[in-house]
């Protein structure tokens, strides 16, 4: 019984070690499971936020594309090469798309590669849980059949226990018969005539103790005979219990190993899909830099396409100006007359270093006129700085060129032009007293008229 139950106790140890050593493996592989999850989940997030700041670029490059057609409307027919560069940047960009579309189809087919895998050692995971179910209830089962064999043990000892007990009384009992038949004896022997029909009494009773005795015996033979066989019988059940355990344990070592080969083929497998996911990182994030690269230079296309509009569109600013002089200065000025500055150079050269002459001829356009609705004022300059946009430097420029204009004895008003204008340029305009000319309305023109009028041009 000792030993039976020291060599359960040992295999039960064995078993729950091993199923311990399978479960931590199982929750490294969950964990395993989990990160790979979470890898595939930031995979996601960058695909999305690539794709969200794709469709921020072509939305943009849409936007841009609205508005150069608009512009490209009413500019002249001279103006094709740069349409013709629009159309070479939009067959750029069409690539790009495509090249996206087809990186992306590629790894969209390359993530259900890897949920098919996933899926498949899920399945493998999920077969591994139930035999190991299986086998746990295998060994709950053989626990409880050595329990029930333990406890038939116990009884068998319990009633042997009570069985010697009774046994002993009996002798006890036999031994104290035989003690008072030794005294009745001797006093048979003292009284043996006397006590002859008492001695034949006492013969009689010693022959029923004999047969009492050989029916103890014969039970008892019975008894032992029948524990004997009892005791076969256990030690055949535990033969076969230890047989049973023998094939129990080859068929768990079996096992063990298939679960071995097993988890040492998805830890292969497993490196395998690791080694093959980072390969596949490297290359989405070369793609990614390619991408990245060639949205750079997209946008620095689009940042030179954008300044080359800007100057253009300048220029055709300037021009449009000196041509319509009387159209966008009429209203200002009577008889306006446009002029270039290196038309007024030998009026002004005199009065002027080497420095200011140079910055003056930079000067975008002067305009000379009378100011229409003040009959007695006297012949002004205007002084024009011309952009698409007009920022706070050409209100700059202008203010410092028309000082040098004054400076040559000529009553000069600083003046901006263009389509539109910053905030920056508005306020400094309306502080300084500058006249602007935004989208062909004046601003900041009595102003400015009122600030010349008042000033003493120098002698000249």
């Amino acid at each position: 019984m000792e030993q039976l139950q020291g060599l359960t106790a040992e295999m039960y140890r064995a078993v729950v070690a091993i199923v311990d050593d399978r479960m931590k493996e199982i929750r490294v592989t969950r964990q395993n499971f989990d990160r790979l999850v979470r890898a595939h989940a930031r995979t996601e997030k960058r695909l999305e936020t690539l794709a969200e700041a794709q469709a921020r670029t072509e939305e943009e490059l849409q936007k841009y594309r609205e508005e150069s057609e608009a512009r490209w409307a009413s500019i002249e027919a001279s103006l094709a090469r740069l349409a013709e560069a629009q159309a070479r940047l939009a067959e750029a960009q069409a690539r790009t798309e495509e090249e996206f579309r087809k990186y992306r189809e590629a790894s969209e087919a390359r993530f259900e590669r890897i949920e098919a895998a996933i899926d498949r050692l899920t399945e493998a995971q999920t077969r591994m849980e139930a035999q190991v179910r299986a086998l746990a209830e295998a060994q709950a089962r053989t626990e409880a059949q050595v329990r029930a064999l333990a406890e038939a043990q116990a009884r068998t000892e319990e009633e042997f226990r009570k069985y010697r007990e009774a046994s002993k009384a009996r002798f006890e009992r036999i031994e104290a018969a035989i003690n008072r038949l030794t005294e009745a004896q001797a006093r048979t022997e003292a009284q043996v005539r006397a006590l002859a029909e008492a001695q034949a009494r006492t013969e009689a009773q010693v022959r029923a103790l004999a047969e009492a005795q050989a029916r103890t015996e014969e039970e008892f033979r019975k008894y032992r005979e029948a524990s004997a066989a009892r005791f076969e019988r256990i030690e055949a059940a535990i033969n076969r219990l230890t047989e049973a355990q023998a094939r129990t344990e080859e068929e768990f070592r079996k096992f063990r190993e298939e679960s071995e080969a097993r988890w040492a083929r998805m830890e292969e497998e497993a490196r395998k899909f690791r080694e093959e996911s980072e390969a596949r990182w490297a290359r989405i994030e070369e793609s990614m830099a390619r991408l990245a690269e060639a949205q750079a230079q997209t946008e620095a296309q689009v940042r030179r396409l954008t300044d080359r509009e800007g100057d253009l569109r300048g220029r055709m600013l300037e021009f449009s100006y000196h041509q319509k002089a009387g159209a966008y200065f009429g209203p200002l000025l009577r008889r306006p007359r446009a002029v270039l500055p290196v038309e007024i150079e030998d009026h002004v050269e005199g009065y002027l270093s080497r420095e200011e002459f140079l910055d003056l001829l930079a000067a975008d356009l002067l305009v000379s006129g009378y100011p229409r609705y003040r009959p007695e004022a006297p012949q002004v300059w205007l002084v024009v700085e011309v952009s698409a946009t007009v920022d706070r430097h050409d209100v700059e420029r202008a203010r410092r060129r028309a000082s040098l204009l004054r400076k040559a004895g000529m009553r000069a008003i600083p003046a901006v032009a263009g389509e539109d204008a910053t905030v920056g340029a508005l306020e400094a305009a309306e502080t300084h007293k500058v006249l602007m000319l935004r989208d062909g309305r004046a601003f900041f023109w009595e102003e400015a008229l009122t600030e010349a009028l008042n000033e003493v041009p120098s002698e000249v």
